[in-house]
């Protein structure tokens, strides 16, 4: 497929690296580019592989040359120089998981949405293990996609989460089992409007035929409009209505279509925002072949993926939550919405310039706020609004969580749902979660 083609990777990152990489190993005559200098170590790995790397810079000239298709990083805006001048001269322009699909001897589960798609995705992968159906992980989660595809077989199945950012650089990549669980206001400062988000994320759609599945939240009128583009069977969810096709919350219990799986308490995962994407896991997999045990026995067991409303430890009554994740508001008002014990809420970040008081109506079961970081004394002003009288501010998240042990009681909830990014104290929120779960554990 790609032999003897001439291909242009933009952008060396970990996708860049591994496309670059198989793609050479396909027969392309590759070159690569990107603004910064790459690694000593990378350098000489892709050289030796006869690649040419011309980096430092974005020269236009290179694509005077005449390449057959460029490899877009994800995250390379199409107003780049160089993307609209491929797209001038026709060249088409794709991400990775293209490469993946055209690749794989697998069939692909794809999962895509505004919010919960590390949840979804993990659940679903979980599931397949447990059914012994050997599942692959691949995407925004775990390992680049067409490294995955390189290994799998037909007995594997790819369980790929997908951002809008990869699924705008698709032309014939087409998942078995398509799943779009919700559109919300995200990555406008790249695609510009809504509207082009919202196609972006319907591309998962696009080449599906009837021996498809589109799983699809019956709950959401921008998803259920974007799946008329699917030619796929469609397989509906709702958590709020009762179907009798798809997956569905009636009678206290998870149903796909008639059967009853579990009883909504003996699920481990909280959240009611997590429901929908149990829902959608629970149809991927069963469309899948998943029997009903496997999956009952992943939903009494998994507590969240790390810093997604992740249950970290109890220690003396009280339940530590690390939802580090939580970069938004949003956010942090799904996490309160979760519980109806009393929370010690830890929060606050880089100040974005925003208010805080959509948190307001979310704060009945918060007794105690605990701040850092920039935004601090903007959620300080919300908690006093809302009538709490426990407020402290610390210099970082460790001190937060030894803080709010000292304040808590048997039976609390001491969440960490900052509201906020956190590049003002953190490179990532990931450390920023890590640091939790390490002054969790010391606190043991």
């Amino acid at each position: 497929m790609y032999n003897g083609k001439k291909v242009f990777v933009l952008g060396l990152a970990k996708s860049g690296f591994a496309a670059a990489k198989r793609l050479r190993e396909l027969g392309a005559d590759v070159v690569v580019n990107d603004r910064n200098e790459p690694s000593e170590q990378d350098k000489r790995e892709l050289e030796a592989l006869g690649i040419r790397l011309v980096c430092g810079g974005h020269p236009l000239e290179l694509l005077d040359e005449p390449f057959d298709v460029v490899v877009k990083n994800p995250g390379i805006p199409y107003s780049n120089a160089l993307v609209q001048k491929a797209l001038g001269k026709q060249i088409p322009v794709i991400t990775e998981v293209e490469i993946a699909y055209e690749t794989s001897k697998a069939p692909i589960i794809g999962i895509t949405g505004s919010n919960g798609k590390t949840t979804t995705t993990t659940l679903i992968y979980h599931m397949l293990q447990e059914a012994k159906r050997w599942p692959l992980i691949a995407g925004n989660i775990g390992t680049v996609a067409c490294e995955v595809a390189k290994r799998a077989t037909k007995d594997d199945v790819i369980v790929m989460e997908l951002s809008s950012f990869q699924l705008l650089g698709t032309i014939r990549f087409r998942p078995h089992i398509a799943v779009l669980l919700n559109i919300f206001d995200a990555h406008l400062d790249y695609h510009g409007t809504k509207e082009a988000y919202a196609e972006a994320k319907g591309n998962i759609f696009k080449n599906q035929t009837e021996t498809d599945y589109a799983v699809v939240n019956a709950d959401d009128p921008i998803v259920m409009q974007l799946a008329k583009k699917s030619r796929a069977q469609h397989v509906p969810f709702s958590a709020t209505t009762p179907l009798s096709y798809g997956a569905t919350v009636k009678e206290g219990a998870i149903y796909f279509h008639d059967e009853r799986i579990i009883d909504v308490t003996d699920v481990a995962l909280r959240g009611a925002h997590n429901i929908e994407n149990i829902l959608a896991a629970v149809a991927a997999t069963k469309l899948a072949g998943a029997d009903n045990e496997a999956i009952r026995r992943v939903l009494t067991t998994f507590t969240g993926v790390p810093h997604r409303l992740q249950f970290v430890a109890e220690i003396n009554g009280r339940k530590f939550y690390n939802d580090s994740k939580a970069t938004n508001i949003l956010a942090t008002q799904k996490a309160l919405s979760a519980f109806h014990e009393p929370v010690i809420l830890l929060a606050g970040g880089l100040d974005r310039g925003n208010e805080f008081d959509e948190l307001l109506p979310y704060f009945k079961h918060v007794k105690a706020v605990i701040t850092f970081g920039q935004t601090a004394p903007k959620i300080e002003r919300v908690a006093r609004e809302a009538g709490i009288q426990q407020l402290k501010r610390v210099d970082n998240v460790e001190q937060a969580a030894f803080a709010a042990y000292e304040w808590s009681s048997p039976g609390d909830i001491i969440l960490l749902s900052p509201a906020c990014a956190s590049w003002d104290q953190y490179k990532t929120f990931e450390q920023r979660g890590d640091m939790f779960v390490h002054a969790v554990h010391k606190l043991k």
